[in-house]
């Protein structure tokens, strides 16, 4: 069965490959709709005009397999649910937003395909949090816990040349959050890297074309008036960058005993760190004509075989 959710201008086709799931399809559906508001929250706009989306099942609970891939006129996305999945698994899920943010970003070449899913990783929660979909606690509390796998370790050869799993997931959403802040930092807290990266996807960068690495950096370096994304890469493309965590994370005000983590609002940078994850800061980034968009659903249809009287 397929049914069809309309996002502003944008088009997205489910397509549901099995009958076997304990959830309904009105679950599968609100699911969809989170993901695909959350990314066009923080986007401003949904990233392709046309996705579709194939959803299949597997046996056990939970969300896996995502995998996306650019095409004519907008995307596909191919994800699977557990048919023992509840409701309540689907509203914390990260994949499904984690996915259809890839399709705001070019395609790149092999070697930089970090950066893809770095931005992926990063991006996801942020989007979330600022359609209402989780908190700003949770988010610092888990890249408290989890960044520290994208610090380079002194035998790394730099993100272009590093392909190991944390390298490319948690390296290159290292780079994504060193940027923002330095962002952040030069523009006295008016622009960050999702002005970036609007600015990319506005000038045509999304997952149907292919860009060169460099060109998407300028772009996105022009849209927040700084040279911090060009400036980065260069330093950490081809060697180990050293990160000093601990002092940012205190900066920001993000205070971890090691179980639960505490955010200080008084901490020299805490303004930076509120203003990453503020719905305001979505609202800023964007004219008075795209404000939130939200999804619309526009009916679903059969199968074919169906439709002829097949089983």
């Amino acid at each position: 069965m397929t049914s069809t959710l309309v996002i502003g201008g944008s088009r997205i086709d489910v397509t549901l490959e099995s009958a076997d799931w304990k959830i309904s399809q009105t679950d599968l559906m609100h699911w969809v709709q989170m993901a695909g508001e959350a990314v066009a929250t923080y986007y401003g706009r949904y990233p392709v005009p046309h996705l579709e989306l194939r959803i299949s099942s597997f046996d056990g609970h939970g969300v896996r397999h995502g995998m996306t891939w650019g095409r004519d006129g907008g995307g596909l996305i191919k994800i699977g649910v557990g048919t023992q999945t509840q409701p309540g698994e689907l509203a914390e899920d990260w994949m499904l937003t984690h996915e259809m943010v890839h399709l705001s970003f070019p395609s790149m070449a092999d070697q930089h395909h970090w950066i893809e899913e770095g931005i992926a990783t990063y991006v996801e929660p942020i989007a979330r949090i600022q359609a209402g979909q989780m908190t700003a606690l949770q988010m610092w509390t888990d890249l408290a816990r989890d960044m520290q796998k994208g610090v380079p370790k002194p035998d790394d050869r730099g993100l272009d040349r590093t392909h190991s799993w944390a390298s490319t997931y948690w390296g290159g959403a290292l780079f994504c959050f060193l940027a923002d802040v330095k962002i952040r930092e030069q523009t006295q807290n008016k622009k960050g890297l999702q002005h970036a990266l609007r600015g990319i996807l506005n000038a045509g960068g999304d997952i149907r074309y292919d860009w060169k690495l460099e060109d998407a950096l300028k772009v996105g370096d022009g849209a927040t008036g700084t040279s911090v994304l060009s400036d980065l890469y260069a330093k950490m493309k081809d060697q180990p960058m050293p990160v000093d965590l601990a002092t940012l994370w205190s900066q920001l005000g993000i205070e971890s005993d090691g179980k639960t983590v505490h955010l200080n609002d008084h901490a020299p940078l805490a303004a930076i760190r509120i203003a990453i994850t503020s719905p305001e800061t979505a609202k800023s980034a964007q004219s008075a004509a795209e404000r939130r968009p939200s999804a619309v659903y526009a009916g679903r249809s059969v199968s074919s075989s169906k439709r002829n009287g097949e089983s």
